[in-house]
């Protein structure tokens, strides 16, 4: 027999990583499309007007719910029962955070944004650039664990930009009526919806804690749909951010006369 090996340690290397491949570029693309989305949302936010086209009933979903004092007549669909702070704080401002609060700690956007924006580390078999690494044990990350609470504000967030999508069936001569701008939150608000239940909190709060799924065929049956969500987690992620961009934007665009919206019933 052989005698056995003693471990030194990992093996040093003289270069940052042995890969051949561009690895730096889905980290970069990631990096330029969450800024170019936060630098949007920014700008969106603070502009406080185009987001409400009474002749089709369409709420720009950066702005829904308008809970606030300063919304414009008709946008307040759930009462206008919190004060105008003042005039440079827009209405979203009781809102947004708890829809960043979902985003900023999903599983998979910390993966995205801790190697895009931190280098944490930047890919697979690439050191970062950190000497020391401590999790999520500290404050700020430490609060990463109160995801599944911003989870249940998804939800109501998500029923919210629902009622919005139906009483955006509206004709502008009254009944019923449907527009690109109706088609487009009907896309938007599937995808929010499958993006916050593939969440990983949704799927442990229908399965977990269970010893046997035979006992429990509903949960099971709950457990199995949020799985087959969750194993498309990432892309949903992304095609409901982009969604809400351009649902966001065609709003802003009609609400402010750039272009009529196409009508394809009344």
């Amino acid at each position: 027999m052989s005698a056995p090996t003693t471990a030194t340690g990992r093996a040093r290397l003289s270069v940052r990583t042995l890969r051949t491949d561009r690895w730096w570029l889905p980290p970069l693309v990631t990096f330029l499309a969450l800024l170019a989305f936060v630098i949007y949302g920014v700008i969106r936010a603070f502009m406080n007007r185009w987001y409400w086209v009474p002749e089709y009933h369409y709420l720009a979903p950066f702005y829904s719910p308008c809970l606030s004092d300063s919304c414009v007549p008709g946008s307040s669909h759930w009462g206008r029962w919190l004060p105008d702070l003042a005039p440079w704080i827009p209405p979203p401002i009781y809102v947004l955070p708890f829809v960043l609060g979902f985003r900023l700690t999903c599983y998979y956007y910390r993966k995205a944004y801790y190697r895009s924006f931190w280098a944490s580390p930047p890919a697979c078999a690439v050191t970062e650039p950190h000497r020391r690494y401590t999790g999520e044990t500290r404050f700020p990350l430490i609060m990463q664990n109160v995801h599944r609470y911003f989870f249940y504000a998804a939800l109501i967030v998500a029923a919210v930009l629902t009622y919005d999508t139906v009483i955006a069936f509206h004709g502008a001569r009254g009944g019923v009526g449907v527009g690109l701008g109706t088609v487009l939150m009907v896309v938007n608000v599937v995808l929010l919806w499958s993006y916050t239940l593939s969440c990983h909190s949704c799927r442990h709060l229908v399965g977990g804690r269970i010893n046997h799924f035979s006992k429990h065929p509903v949960r099971y049956w709950l457990w199995t749909k949020a799985t087959w969500l969750n194993a498309r987690h990432m892309l949903l992620a992304w095609s409901s951010l982009v969604s809400v961009a351009v649902v966001d934007l065609y709003v802003m665009l009609v609400a402010s006369g750039a272009f009529p919206d196409p009508r394809l019933i009344n």
